[in-house]
């Protein structure tokens, strides 16, 4: 199977987030921007710098929870409301990105975008799993299960049967891996092969398995483990 993301990156090198234009000096600009309208003109760039310099990134700004940006001094609940507003708005332009009428495998970088603004910056590892029609259209894009900072307990099982419900003819499987490296662990390729083995003679194909890092990601199909 060819891909066009897949296809760009040398087999088993990280496949980077595609880079967004800006360094941490611009990430801080946009921030103090987007703080105005909670906290006006003089207080935004003394928060912002303040936020920045605790999670080092717009990106980990914004998916923090409300609870620990609430830790920083100058954020309130307004403040930890409006950065929520703003992620939730981030996360549906880029699920929108992903047409429906179109192939996934066709937009595949916007659908690495999107899995990367959903999940790269999570604190406990999730499951998601994307449902593929027999054109490879998107059905359906759910989280099955959440874990721990370094496991999340998958049931290949019920990986199928949620398939079957959807009537879906193909699977994307996508997890992160909170602590930033996204290199896939044994257990990882095993719970893969797993599901793949069930699949495959219901007629459902895994096209890939893509594990998230906070720099990029990596698909186990491009280091041939799938």
């Amino acid at each position: 199977m060819k891909t066009r993301g897949m296809d760009e990156a040398p087999t088993g090198r990280l496949v980077p987030q595609r880079k967004q234009g800006w360094d941490q000096g611009e990430q801080e600009r946009l921030l103090t921007k987007l703080l105005r309208t909670p906290l006006g003109v003089a207080r935004s760039r003394g928060v912002a710098a303040a936020l920045m310099d605790r999670y080092g990134s717009l990106p980990a700004v914004l998916a923090a929870p409300s609870d620990r940006l609430l830790e920083t001094a100058g954020v309130g609940s307004r403040v930890a409301a409006h950065l929520a507003l703003t992620l939730e708005v981030a996360r549906r332009l880029a699920r929108e990105r992903i047409d429906p009428s179109m192939p996934v495998l066709d937009c595949w970088g916007d659908l690495l975008d999107y899995c990367h603004l959903m999940m790269a910056h999570e604190k406990i590892e999730q499951f998601r799993i994307l449902f593929l029609d027999k054109k490879s259209r998107l059905i359906a894009d759910e989280v099955q299960q959440t874990g721990t900072v370094d496991h999340t307990p998958v049931y290949p099982r019920e990986v199928i049967k949620r398939a079957l419900e959807h009537s879906a003819t193909a699977l994307i499987l996508v997890h992160n891996h909170p602590s930033g490296d996204p290199l896939p662990s044994s257990s990882d390729v095993r719970m893969t092969k797993e599901i793949s083995d069930i699949a495959k003679p219901l007629g459902i194909t895994l096209h890939d398995h893509i594990i998230i890092g906070r720099s990029g990601q990596v698909s186990l199909r491009a280091l041939k483990l799938l």
